[in-house]
């Protein structure tokens, strides 16, 4: 699959996927999906490969697995608050 998705689609993107689905399906699905984020880019596959789960029990989990492997790049500027002192 190549296709570049943009980081606001993401989640409906994994929707695709039936579940529960394992880690390695999952990257295997989406390699060559580069996801456009705030500061770059990064592929989709690779990114799930970094996920620590073995299996994903629906698209909402893996959604929230990819936000923790996800550079910092990925929302916006390095260090921005969020207004909070």
């Amino acid at each position: 699959m190549q296709e570049e998705i943009k980081l606001s689609r993401l989640e409906s993107v994994l929707d695709s996927l039936s579940y529960p689905v394992a880690r390695r399906d999952a990257a295997a699905a989406f390699d060559g999906v580069t996801v456009l984020m705030a500061d770059g880019n990064a592929d989709l596959g690779e990114m799930i490969r970094q996920c620590l789960p073995d299996e994903f029990a629906s698209a909402t989990d893996l959604y929230y697995e990819l936000n923790n492997v996800m550079p910092i790049e990925a929302v916006g500027e390095p260090g921005q608050s969020d207004g909070d002192a």
